[in-house]
């Protein structure tokens, strides 16, 4: 902010005033009833950088104090301390505002939830909040975050509110810095679409089986599987995206339910696969159709599906016998059922397994 003293124009914040050396050089002039066209020329300066020294536009420098000295009659050291002060509380206004308007942005962020994970501190200030933002992200202010956006994020996401898009981009964050923990190798889509039919038949496996089999696996191809909590009211089930030499393939235990998990999870996996990362403006809503199709066609094959329909026995006894038929877990095909309205959701919930993922 700038702020009009003595018709002078003089940085400020709502704790700091910046005032320029040239303040006390145009006082001095005053008093002594001088012109700035006579003081540059006894300066040997131009007048216009006297005007600009007065305005506090540029620096007063060594040789010029020493100059002023001369001049006025101050000592060199005296001129060179207001420097510095002027220098030093410049670049604190100029901080202070940032952080003022980063305050500001960081309301936008669903700030206390992300702290109960224990991504950041918790605070009720909103400046400690913009400055635990900025760590988190890795940026000297938040609104450097428009321009560091990540490129081809695709997600999936069940409804949507106003800090959809905020939370998201705390989580993805997270996830690249958990990334940073892998060993990868070079992306390699070919062999992740060869594997896809390995990790369906770990979809009767407990997660303790196969959670550190699956991030093996995918590691080989490039792709860092990261699990993280779910954020409270962000709809967010899963997301992949690039990060430089690999791809960051993030799943929350959003319902910790198999069918949820496996299902968010091959979602993702389409993306991946058909290149829907690739697009700079991230996946559109013919993108997360196609990928939901996929997801549901690699977990329960169509035609045997649309076969199970047409019997239309929907039993208890009959899903089981079918999901052993599929060999897939039974409640993988309830999910479905439930999802496509063949079966009420209040209905045979035991045959659902709940994950616990750390």
């Amino acid at each position: 902010m700038r702020l009009i003293l003595g018709g002078d124009e003089m940085m400020h914040s709502k704790k700091t005033i910046a005032i320029p050396p040239g303040a006390t050089i145009k006082e001095q002039l005053e008093t002594r009833g001088m012109k700035q066209k006579e003081f540059a020329i006894r300066m040997d300066l131009s007048e216009k950088h006297v005007s600009r020294l007065i305005n506090g536009q540029v620096e007063l420098t060594k040789p010029v104090a020493i100059r002023l000295e001369a001049v006025l009659g101050l000592p060199a050291n005296f001129w060179n301390s207001l420097e510095s002060n002027y220098r030093e509380k410049l670049a604190r206004v100029i901080d202070e505002n940032e952080l003022e308007k980063d305050a500001q942005i960081a309301k936008l962020f669903p700030y206390a939830k992300v702290a109960k994970l224990g991504w950041v501190p918790e605070t009720r200030k909103a400046e400690e909040k913009a400055i635990h933002l900025r760590r988190f992200f890795e940026v000297a202010k938040l609104e450097l975050l428009e321009l560091l956006k990540t490129p081809g994020i695709a997600y999936r996401k069940v409804g949507s509110n106003g800090t959809a898009d905020y939370s998201l981009a705390i989580w993805a964050q997270k996830a690249k810095v958990d990334a940073r923990n892998y060993e990868l190798s070079p992306i390699n889509i070919s062999k992740l679409e060869e594997v896809i039919p390995t990790i369906r038949e770990m979809t009767l496996m407990e997660p303790n089986e196969f959670c550190k089999e699956l991030i093996q696996i995918l590691s080989k191809c490039g792709i860092a599987l990261v699990f993280l909590p779910h954020i409270g009211g962000s709809f967010l089930h899963g997301a992949s995206f690039y990060d430089g030499k690999h791809i960051v393939l993030g799943l929350t235990v959003r319902g910790k339910t198999a069918d949820k998990f496996w299902f968010s999870l091959f979602h993702e996996l389409y993306h991946i696969l058909s290149g829907h990362i690739n697009n700079p403006e991230g996946t559109n809503d013919i993108d997360e159709q196609e990928a939901d199709s996929y997801s549901k066609n690699v977990l329960i094959p169509k035609e045997r599906f649309d076969e199970f329909r047409r019997n239309e026995c929907y039993s208890r006894e009959c899903i089981i016998q079918f999901s052993n038929d599929v060999n897939i877990s039974s409640g993988i095909i309830l999910g479905r059922l439930q999802k496509e309205n063949y079966v009420p959701y209040n209905r045979y919930n035991d045959l659902k397994e709940n994950y616990v993922i750390s």
